[in-house]
């Protein structure tokens, strides 16, 4: 009977020690999981406007293969409409840009961890990226068209019924054709589509026949095709997308960064700096 008591005492006193344990190890995560909570809140809440024109410095990210917003020519140079519009935007303040490419389906997340100050690369304003970042003002509109190989006679989104779509991964695109489901979607092959990390590699399948169609930026469509040495084989279908908003992205905390660069835009649109550089990106 001794013995009994004596167990039941040791697994009690085992038992206590166990859950204090846990508490302590709970306690502890929980802690670690405040401060880290707010580290990343202080991170935001500072504006790095001050820092910017300190150092004359600003790092731009973007997707360095979307033509005709930031892409390589053949010399490897970065070109583009939105190149030439933010070193433009900068030079007017002093200030130098560093142009980062990045994994465009971890934009915002390179934002928001320091490792870019800005997102500016065709970048289009939807409801799930205005919870994450902050946008200028809209500098430019577009939408999303369709592009396939003319032998194939797809003239109309209806014509892509049972065919292989592809489309950029965390791209504009790639958002709206799963929220506007009766445009497009309700027609291509188990409703699906293929993802590219690249519009490039996209277009590589589409030229080889391994997709039937790609769902991309009209402006990128259009400088892509007109860049060919047969543009004629190439069918660009408009249909029933939205007009995109294209803005610059920051982080919410960055409001003297933001003012800067709007004040900046509706300059360059004021005095015909804007049409400028557009002419040279997107006329006939």
């Amino acid at each position: 009977m001794v013995t009994k008591k004596k167990k039941i005492i040791v697994n009690t006193i085992v038992a206590l020690i166990f859950f204090a344990l846990i508490g302590w190890v709970a306690i502890g995560l929980n802690e670690n999981s405040k401060k880290t909570s707010q580290n990343n809140q202080t991170t935001s809440q500072v504006d790095e406007w001050n820092r910017i024109k300190k150092t004359k410095q600003i790092t731009i990210g973007l997707d360095d293969t979307f033509v005709p917003m930031g892409f390589r020519d053949k010399n490897g140079k970065l070109i583009g409409f939105d190149v030439d519009l933010a070193n433009a935007v900068f030079k007017t303040m002093g200030i130098t840009v560093k142009w980062q490419p990045i994994d465009w389906s971890m934009k915002e997340t390179e934002l928001n961890t320091g490792n870019i100050d800005a997102i500016w690369n065709g970048y289009t304003k939807t409801a799930a990226r205005e919870k994450q970042v902050a946008f200028s003002e809209t500098y430019h509109n577009a939408t999303q068209v369709l592009v396939t190989l003319k032998k194939n006679n797809i003239n109309h989104f209806t014509d892509m019924k049972d065919k292989v779509l592809g489309d950029q991964t965390a791209s504009s695109g790639d958002e709206g054709f799963s929220k506007y489901p009766k445009v497009l979607k309700q027609y291509v092959k188990d409703q699906k589509v293929v993802g590219y990390d690249t519009f490039d590699k996209a277009f590589n399948d589409l030229n080889a026949g391994r997709i039937d169609g790609l769902l991309i930026d009209e402006d990128y469509a259009r400088y892509y095709v007109a860049h060919q040495p047969n543009p004629k084989n190439y069918t660009i279908t408009v249909g029933d997308f939205p007009v995109d908003q294209t803005g610059v992205g920051f982080r919410k905390s960055d409001n003297g960064l933001r003012r800067a660069v709007n004040k900046t835009l509706a300059a360059f649109k004021a005095d015909g700096r804007m049409n400028e550089i557009e002419d040279k990106w997107f006329s006939k």
